[in-house]
């Protein structure tokens, strides 16, 4: 072979395996970006978009043989279930179409980087008003089990609310047996009135409002109301054998509420879309705001049997609705025609209620469990309950001492804005909306739960109305040991934090002792909720991270406490980063 040949086929051959290398590093990007392209489809797929509308308007409907015009979403009282998986995002188009200013709360939902989509009337958001809109988006990543949304304006919450089901993301189970079904259980309050009319009433004369007419379980009283038969009532058909997911939410506006099932029991194993231990348990003990996610096997002679609910009444001596509300439990192919009627607590029994709310414990092998946080940035002593502020103008209201009543949180009784939100203000510096002054502790120390100080001493009772926050760093730890108050009367306080879950430590009876109480803090597997009910006649103990900044409203979800002032808010400072940083308001942010 000649040289000239030999460097043709020298050529030929690296000309050759060139192109093969060519061809080989091509293949491989092919392949990677296949597999690339796989693994971002299995991302993708397993988080979806979930986009839906809400029409909120007036609705006619028929409860207690009356004839009723109430506020409605889509319709339907309650409104529609909301159901995504965990990672999902939620857009929810809102359309105002009533005559009310309306907003509406994701209760339970964390908003990380969706601030502006917390939804409580002047705290994150002016209104919607009438003939608006606004879309709501968020995710909801890190939280498995029942959330619920509601009104967040006055009390228009009594009837536009629904269930928001969080099921484990593909590729993922519950730590339980996998139920058969899950059912949605509602409970909610009924007024034979409108009730915006029966809040702006007490209102304006200083006094409490007009009770509940009835108590309801997926939206119908049931069968107990002699002043009206029961024309429908809710029922749940099972199969012999199988066991139930029952998504159990205190819709009701003022009434913590006992609910059982006649001859049946339940395991308890999530609450506030938090996995728990199983914990057995014949009665389910609910407050206004909470969630219980509970399994029920249907293991009794196939028949009819009643599901009921009835107040759980903590204070003495107030007017209240001490009905019960029934749906029905009915077995494929019953054949009795008379529900069994489960034997219910009485009203004022506080050691069952207390049992159930300090026994359950967190499951810390939950994909979702943090361990509690050991060092305490901000140690906050809260004291809470019911007094009176001024009348004004020399006149006469229906309060105790012909005052106002009055609520408030170490004697600041909270109250809103009305030009601009608070967080709105925080963040465009809109100064005079709000002071960050609200204290650590109380102004003065006494017998917290000791009835005798109640009417003593006018001044004793009296708050002034603040619109008052606690501002904190980014990323603190906050503790705070709510006291309850005999001022005018003890009761049970449901306290919901927005924003966040909170480690519950411990509770009890009586005043805190902060030199032997700490000594019962739970550091190991303490229930995590966003709604606590705080004792009658006592106190408990929360701690959270702050690592979410916006404002965020922590009050009683007793509706009645509310406008009198129990609540204040929580200003989180940005944190420094891009991921820890308020962001803009979006383009369609109501305004007032």
């Amino acid at each position: 072979m000649s040289f000239t040949q030999s460097m043709e086929m020298f050529f030929y051959i690296s000309n050759f395996l060139c192109a093969l290398r060519s061809a080989m590093a091509s293949l491989l990007f092919l392949v990677g970006f296949l597999l690339a392209f796989h693994s971002f489809s299995l991302s993708t797929t397993s988080a979806a978009v979930v986009e839906t509308s809400f029409h909120v308007k007036n609705l006619t409907t028929s409860r207690l043989c009356q004839n009723r015009v109430i506020t409605a979403v889509n319709g339907s009282l309650p409104g529609p279930t909301l159901s995504v998986k965990e990672g999902d995002t939620l857009v929810v188009h809102v359309f105002n179409e009533n005559p009310y200013n309306i907003t509406i709360h994701w209760h339970g939902v964390f908003q990380i980087q969706t601030q502006w989509s917390d939804g409580p009337e002047f705290v994150t958001q002016c209104p919607i008003m009438p003939g608006n809109s606004y879309t709501y988006r968020f995710n909801l990543t890190g939280q498995v089990g029942t959330l619920w949304w509601h009104a967040h304006t006055q009390w228009l919450r009594a009837t536009v609310y629904g269930a928001l089901v969080i099921r484990p993301r593909d590729g993922q189970k519950y730590p339980f047996v996998k139920p058969y079904r899950e059912e949605t259980i509602m409970l909610g309050e009924w007024w034979n009135a409108n009730v915006i009319d029966v809040e702006n009433s007490a209102l304006a004369t200083g006094a409490t409002p007009n009770i509940s007419d009835a108590y309801t379980i997926n939206g119908w009283p049931g069968d107990f109301y002699p002043s009206c038969p029961s024309n429908k009532t809710y029922t749940l058909q099972v199969v012999p054998g199988q066991t139930y997911l029952l998504r159990i939410i205190n819709a009701a506006l003022n009434s913590h509420l006992f609910f059982k099932i006649a001859n049946h029991n339940f395991t308890v194993v999530g609450a506030d879309a938090a996995y728990t231990n199983p914990f057995p348990t014949d009665v389910v003990v609910v407050g206004p705001g909470q969630t219980v996610d509970a399994l029920m096997t249907a293991n009794q002679s196939p028949g009819l049997y009643y599901m009921a609910a009835l107040p759980y009444v903590s204070a003495v001596g107030i007017q209240v609705n001490n009905s019960t509300t029934t749906a029905i439990l009915a077995y494929r192919n019953a054949t009795q025609t008379t529900p069994v009627l489960p034997i219910l607590p009485a009203l004022n029994d506080t050691p069952t209620a207390f049992r159930f709310e300090s026994n359950m414990t967190a499951l810390v092998t939950s994909p979702f469990w943090r361990p509690v946080p050991l060092t305490v940035d901000e140690n906050m002593f809260v004291t809470m309950g019911l007094g009176i502020s001024d009348c004004g103008n020399n006149q006469t209201c229906g309060g105790l001492f012909g005052q106002r009543m009055a609520a408030s949180m170490n004697n600041h009784s909270f109250i809103l804005p009305t030009t601009i939100s608070i967080m709105e203000a925080y963040f465009r510096n809109v100064s005079g909306v709000y002071t960050t002054d609200f204290p650590n502790q109380p102004p003065f120390q006494f017998d917290y739960t000791n009835p005798i100080n109640s009417l003593s001493n006018q001044s004793f009772l009296t708050t002034p109305k603040l619109t008052s926050v606690k501002q904190v760093k980014f990323n603190s730890t906050v503790q705070i040991v709510f006291q309850n108050t005999a001022l005018v009367g003890i009761e049970n306080h449901p306290m919901h934090l927005h924003g966040f879950n909170f480690y519950i430590l411990a509770q009890g009876f009586g005043n805190y002792d902060p030199v032997n109480d700490p000594s019962k803090f739970n550091f190991v597997n303490p229930q995590e909720r966003n709604t606590l009910g705080v004792p009658v006649g006592g106190w408990a103990v929360i701690r959270f991270r702050a690592n979410n900044p916006g404002v965020w409203f922590i009050h009683c979800h007793l509706d009645v406490h509310l406008p009198w002032g129990l609540g204040t808010a929580f200003l989180v400072e940005n944190g420094g980063t891009p991921e820890s940083t308020l962001p803009p308001p979006p383009a369609d942010f109501p305004r007032c």
